[in-house]
Parts: C-alpha cells; structure tokens; sequence
C-alpha cells in the first residue's frame, strides 16, 4: 500500500496537467474569439477576414482555395459564431456602453505595448534589424512617456511605427508550406502552419518562465478575457455588416484571411530598410 500516496500524487499531477491544458485553452480563447470568425480581431489577418471590404487590392481569389478539413472547418466556424453571439458580443456590448471609446483605445494600445516581443523576436527572425530595433525602442517609449503603452508617443511624437509580424509570417517569409486551411475552435481562421505560429508566438510570454504556473494561467485568462471584450468592443459592426454583404460567409472568412496572409507576406519581402 506504500504505492498509494505515489498514486495519488501521480493521478493528481496528470489532472493538474489537463487543468492547465483546458485552462491554457481558455485563456487563449477569449482573445481568440476576437481573432476568429467572428470580426474581432486585433490581426490585420482576422480583421480583413471579418470585413471582406478590406481585401488587399487585386488579389481577389476568384477560383476559391483547396479545404480538405471543411468538415472540421466548418462546424468549427459555427460554434465559434454562436460564441460570440451569445458570450462576447453582448458583454463587449455593455461595456462599451460604461466605458468611454478613448479609454477603450487606450486599453487596446496597452495589450499592443505588452505584445512586442513576438514583433521583436520574428522581425528579428526575418533579418529585419531596423523593424526589430524601432519596437524596442517603441516599447521603451510607451512603457516610460506613454504611461506603460495607454498612449502612444513613439508613434505621435517620433514617427516610430509598428511593425505587425508573428511566427506565421516567418514562416511564410521563408516559403515554407503552412498547410491547408483550418477554422480552430475559439481561434478562428488559421492553417496548419499558422497554428504552430500561435504556438510560437505564445510560448514568448515571457511571464509563465518567471512566476507560478497558476498565476501565469490565471494572469493570462484574466488578461485575454479583458483584451477580447475590450476589442469587440471597438468593433461592435465590424461582423454585421460582413454578414450583410457575404452570400458565403464562411467561404468569404477563408479568402478574406488566406489572401491577407498573402498581402502580408509579400509586404515583408518588399520592406526596405
């Protein structure tokens, strides 16, 4: 019977380990619905997939893309609709009715300023030494005179834009394939290899190296529940008024996202610097 604490111990390890697998996922997933099908996100990605008006020019896929997974994409695609209809929506909804839209914006400015290493790290992994260096520097900027990034000086005051890159673009920098197509639940619109950016990217928090791992959790949970309302908030049509003008909405997230991705990519391999 000496095995019996052993057992336990062990039984609750692996429960610990699958409490923070589900509570990793939902602190993911809040944000993540401000990414995905619903038109929340604060990716340039997502966002022009929530509104297909604003497609790159000219790049209209006219013949539709590959997407053998469609049987997974899109009951993926529905519940992820459905959460927004009756989870974030409605409370993005009341608090922007409390909350003034220059304190919203300057809420969405601060978990941009956190986010910088991810900028820093991919444009730093594209070679792109000057982007990588001006958000170092915009980060240094915003945390001091801009009051920990609720305003943005860097930008106002010395011309110091953003320079949006994550993990996904580093490997579509390079032509490598990302894979098909794939609506992830919570996360939205993605393919296989922009999936394992997200990993990437979120695996740079640098937070959960440094403190408990359930205050890591818990600071990231209450962190993205926070950042999701706050930018539905700020986008309470956006999602509408795709709605009202796609015939295929879910085909139009596909082309909307892919072709962004796209465009994105081909900004970074024209950027000089």
């Amino acid at each position: 019977m000496t095995s019996g604490p052993k057992q336990i111990e062990r039984t609750g390890a692996r429960w610990m380990m699958l409490a923070s697998f589900l509570l990793a996922v939902v602190s993911f997933a809040t944000p993540a619905l401000s990414q995905g099908a619903a038109p929340m996100s604060q990716s340039p990605a997502a966002q022009s997939a929530a509104n297909p008006s604003t497609q790159p020019p000219g790049e209209n896929n006219q013949g539709g893309y590959a997407d053998p997974m469609s049987g997974f994409n899109e009951p993926m695609f529905t519940f992820n609709l459905k959460l927004d209809d009756w989870v974030l929506r409605p409370v993005a909804s009341g608090y922007a009715t409390i909350t003034p839209q220059p304190v919203r914006e300057s809420v969405d400015r601060f978990f941009d300023n956190v986010r910088v290493i991810p900028r820093f790290a991919n444009n730093l992994l594209q070679l792109k030494l000057a982007e990588a260096g001006g958000e170092v520097a915009r980060f240094g900027i915003n945390t001091t005179i801009g009051l920990v990034g609720f305003f943005d000086p860097a930008d106002e005051l010395f011309g110091l834009k953003k320079h949006p890159n994550d993990f996904g673009l580093t490997i579509r920098y390079y032509d490598i394939p990302t894979g098909p197509y794939l609506m992830l639940p919570f996360f939205g619109p993605s393919t296989i290899g922009d999936t394992v950016g997200l990993a990437a990217d979120g695996a740079m928090d640098p937070i959960s190296y440094f403190v408990p791992l359930w205050v890591a959790f818990t600071v990231a949970t209450g962190e993205g529940a926070v950042e999701a309302v706050n930018y539905r908030s700020l986008h309470l049509n956006q999602f509408e008024e795709a709605d009202r003008y796609a015939i295929d909405l879910y085909g139009a997230v596909q082309d909307a996202y892919l072709q962004t991705r796209d465009h994105d990519v081909k900004k970074l391999h024209e950027e000089r610097w």
